[in-house]
Parts: structure tokens; C-alpha cells; sequence
């Protein structure tokens, strides 16, 4: 898949005109919504918004239709602008710092904690959309919320992460089925290496692939970067376990995984060059878009993470929110937007045409057909529900989000398996930096 910059304005006109709901809205009208507070927005409003570039193309032609119906019932125009993953929270920051810039902008993880001073109070809309369709996952929720409970954005999905592999190449290793431990993980990746057909996971500055991985590596044998006080707790036992476990598995990757971004293992599998890796359900439907793909597209199966030493299973999880910026001149016309694009109507359309690849993150939406209409899609199905926070053990805030965006752990894991620095150097680089945000 080519990743470029885009301005989309489009949308499906047929799931635009059946996602206009029963109330006749019209340019500078409230919303006319059960249990919702009524966002009216400013006469003249336009907006735009910021949002990562998208791997599933149902989705983003869900996105853009539902936006499209927006604008028919209200009037006001919203720009969509697409940044590759990576480039989404530069971006951001620098439109929150400056004051200028997209009016909205679809984050990572917690960076509306980087600069929460400079987010629209969302609290009205955030707790109205609980009320009204479920209650939000406390996972995702926390990504939004500070610890008075006010929130600064809007949880807006989970995008499941989970192992995909070939599963002829598995039996082909010798196994009849998946491993359930990291042990017989760690096995099965040496045979498929022996095989021909190995595995390969980002040890690079990925956002979602390489965080996912990371953050794994350490839960799963009991690891943290601080404690429940915030304390810093990376150097332990357990980091160490980790790292050494993670340097055995990196030794039977494909070459080059120290800098893979979160493209290169979609573009890996689905060249035939490992036969294993982890990824959200975007590689399935890129194989079976491809006619030429379509052996590599039978032969997928999916499963979650092994569990490790720790004894359960430990996920991170991609999270995604909606953040309003304080310098919008339309902060009720935004507030609109996202209310219209929660109502069902809009959003089982977008989960439907994000086939799996996006978590709801409010509970009435579980029960979406897209959750049992491949099983394929099952690996991914509780990742809303069943995702720990990157800030684990300490709460989500400022110093969370600054270690998370300075990809700590990843370079951590990263320097260890590459032999730039032992497994004591790595464990006590990762200690200062992250000392230096929990200050």
C-alpha cells in the first residue's frame, strides 16, 4: 500500500442520504438527539480535522460518507487532511503550540496529554455519549479523561492488534496448532526459521506495531515502566527476562526489523518474506483485495499474543482519540460533528466498513455484526475491553505520554536485541529517560 498525503472530501452519497436520520436537520439548526445536549454550531462554521492516514478502504469511505451527511444536515463543511501515522502527533503538537492548524485531530494513545491546556473541555459531549450508548471502556476512556474526570477528548476506537500468520507454514514447522505461551511461541518461530518461512515484528519507531510489541514484551514477563505511584520501575528482574527473551525471538526474524516502521510488516508478509508477524486485520483484506494474493489471503489465521511468565494475557492495543483544539473559532460546530458521527446510524456504519479493524470504544456497540461475520475477526474483537493502558502501572498523564512518544521502550528492546547496547546499558538508558518525565 502506498501511503501519501491526502485532502478527501468524498463520501458515498447512497450512506450519506440513509445516515441523515429522521430529523430534519438544516444549516445552523441544533442537534435534535435523545439524552445529548444540543450542540448548535456557529453560523458560518467550516472545520477540519486531522486524521491518520487509513489502512482499510471501507473505513475511511465510511468516514468520509458519514461526514458527508454532516455537512448535507448542517451546513457546515469539513475538511478532512491525512498524515502518515508517524507524522499525526508532530503535527498535532505543533498546531496545539502554535494555535493554528486543523481544528480537530484523530491522536495516539495519550497525547492529549501533552498539551491538555490546549483542548476544547469536552466534558458535556463525553459523558452524554456514555450515558446514551452504554458507557465507555475504562481502558479508552482513561485516554480521554484526567483524573478528575474531565474530558479532554473523545475516545474514538481500539485498533486491535493481533498475530497473523500463515498457517501452512505452521504445520509445515511441525505444530498443529498456535502456542498459547511464549515458550512454545519462541519454538515455534525458531522452526519456522528453520522452514524458510520466518517471523518479523517492528523493532523500529512504529506507532502502532512497534509499541504493541514493546509493550508486550515487557507485561508479558511481569515488567513496568513505573509503579503505581509513578514511581520509575523499569529496572527489574522481570525488564530483564524480557529483553532477553525478546533478543532469542529477534534471532530468528527476517533482517532489517530494527527499522521497520508500522507499513513494513504488511509489506513483508504480504511479499512472501516472513511468514508471521503481528498487525491489525488491515494485512488480511489487503491480501484478499489482491487476486494475486488470494493463496496468501485462504492461508491467514489469526490469534492474540502468548501469554507469558506473567500468567495473563497483556495487551496494548493502538488507541485512537478525537481532540478539539482550543484556537477553533467552531468549538460547538466540532462538538456537532462528533456527536452526529457517535450516533448509531454513522457508526455501525464505519465499524461495518472498517471490517474489524477498528474497536468501538462505547459498550452499545459491541454487538455489531462485523464481530462474528469472519473469524478472522475474532482475534480482534475485545480489544476495546481488554487493552492496558501504556502508562501501566502509573495513571495516563503528561510523563506517560512523553515517554510514549519518545518511543522509550521501543529503542530500549531495540538497542538490546541489536547488540548497540547490553542488556544492563539498554534497561539503565530506558531508566534516565524515563526518569526525566517523571520528575
Amino acid at each position: 500500500m502506498t501511503i501519501n498525503r491526502r485532502t478527501v472530501l468524498q463520501g458515498a452519497a447512497g450512506l450519506a442520504a440513509g445516515a441523515a436520520l429522521g430529523s430534519p436537520f438544516g444549516a445552523g439548526r441544533a442537534f435534535a438527539q435523545t439524552a445529548m445536549p444540543q450542540f448548535k454550531p456557529e453560523e458560518g462554521a467550516s472545520l477540519r480535522l486531522l486524521r491518520w492516514v487509513p489502512f482499510v478502504t471501507g473505513e475511511e469511505e465510511a468516514f468520509n460518507a458519514n461526514t458527508k451527511a454532516f455537512t448535507e444536515a448542517t451546513g457546515v463543511e469539513v475538511r478532512i487532511d491525512q498524515e502518515s501515522w508517524e507524522d499525526v502527533r508532530p503535527k498535532a503538537a505543533v498546531a496545539a503550540n502554535v494555535g493554528s492548524g486543523p481544528d480537530m485531530v484523530m491522536s495516539w494513545f495519550d497525547d492529549p496529554f501533552q498539551y491538555p491546556d490546549k483542548l476544547v473541555d469536552v466534558t458535556d459531549l463525553g459523558t452524554a455519549l456514555g450515558e446514551a450508548y452504554g458507557g465507555w471502556y475504562e481502558g479508552l476512556k482513561g485516554y480521554a479523561t484526567t483524573t478528575d474526570g474531565k474530558f479532554i477528548a473523545i475516545p474514538l476506537c481500539a485498533i486491535g492488534n493481533a498475530v497473523c500468520y500463515r498457517d501452512s507454514h505452521m504445520k509445515a514447522a511441525g505444530f498443529e496448532e498456535f502456542p498459547k505461551d511464549t515458550d512454545g511461541f519462541l519454538k515455534l518461530c525458531q522452526a519456522m526459521k528453520e522452514k524458510g518461512t520466518p517471523a518479523g515484528f517492528p523493532h523500529g519507531k512504529a506507532v502502532g506495531d512497534g509499541n504493541n510489541y514493546a509493550h508486550w514484551l515487557l507485561w508479558s514477563h511481569g515488567g513496568k515502566t513505573v509503579d503505581e505511584n509513578g514511581n520509575v520501575a523499569i529496572n527489574s528482574p522481570e525488564t530483564k527476562a524480557a529483553i532477553e527473551y525478546a533478543k532469542a525471538l529477534y534471532a530468528t526474524f527476517i533482517p532489517g526489523t530494527e527499522s521497520w516502521l508500522d507499513i513494513n510488516n504488511n509489506r513483508a508478509f504480504l511479499a512472501g518474506q516472513v511468514s508471521l508477524t503481528a498487525n491489525g486485520v488491515s494485512l488480511y483484506y489487503a491480501a484478499r483485495k489482491d487476486p494475486a494474493m488470494a493463496e496468501i489471503a485462504e492461508d491467514i489465521r489469526t490469534t492474540n499474543m502468548p501469554i507469558g511468565p506473567v500468567g495473563q494475557s497483556v495487551e496494548l492495543h493502538q488507541t485512537s482519540t478525537i481532540n478539539v483544539f482550543q484556537h477553533t473559532q467552531y468549538p460547538e460546530a466540532a462538538k456537532a460533528y462528533i456527536a452526529f458521527m457517535f450516533q448509531p446510524e454513522q457508526f455501525n456504519a464505519w465499524l461495518e466498513g472498517a471490517s474489524a479493524y477498528c474497536c468501538q470504544p462505547l459498550k452499545q456497540f459491541a454487538d455489531n455484526p462485523v464481530w462474528s461475520s469472519n473469524p478472522v475477526h475474532k482475534a480482534y474483537a475485545n480489544a476495546s475491553a481488554s487493552l492496558r493502558p501504556n502508562g501501566y502501572a502509573g495513571p495516563l498523564g503528561p510523563s506517560s505520554a512523553g515517554v510514549m512518544a519518545d518511543y522509550v521502550l521501543v529503542d530500549m528492546f531495540a538497542e538490546a536485541v541489536t547488540g548497540q547496547r547490553s542488556t544492563e546499558e539498554a534497561i539503565a538508558n530506558a531508566e534516565r529517560r524515563i526518569a526525566r518525565y517523571y520528575r
